[in-house]
């Protein structure tokens, strides 16, 4: 579980991280790209918000969580890319 945690640590801190630097970016961008952002954004948030309380979760249900993250963040990560390519 150990290393689920830490890779999940990780890819939500590589994802803060674009966020940060996107946020930057779209500051005098396009509407469209703005609006997106704040979209990925908020999944974003949730996903952290509702990783936190379960980063200790028990061993058995812990997949069902990484799975669950996974599939935010990567929906994350493609509205990311998404709104670099529209910049």
């Amino acid at each position: 579980m150990s290393e689920e945690r830490d890779r999940i640590d990780e890819a939500c801190s590589a994802l803060r991280q674009q966020c940060d630097e996107l946020a930057v970016r779209i500051h005098l961008g396009k509407a469209e790209a703005k609006e997106e952002f704040e979209t990925a954004k908020a999944k974003l948030d949730q996903m952290t918000k509702d990783y936190e309380p379960l980063k200790d979760a028990v061993e058995e249900s812990a997949s069902n969580v990484v799975a669950s993250l996974q599939v935010v963040g990567e929906e994350v990560l493609n509205s990311f890319d998404r709104i670099r390519k529209s910049l």
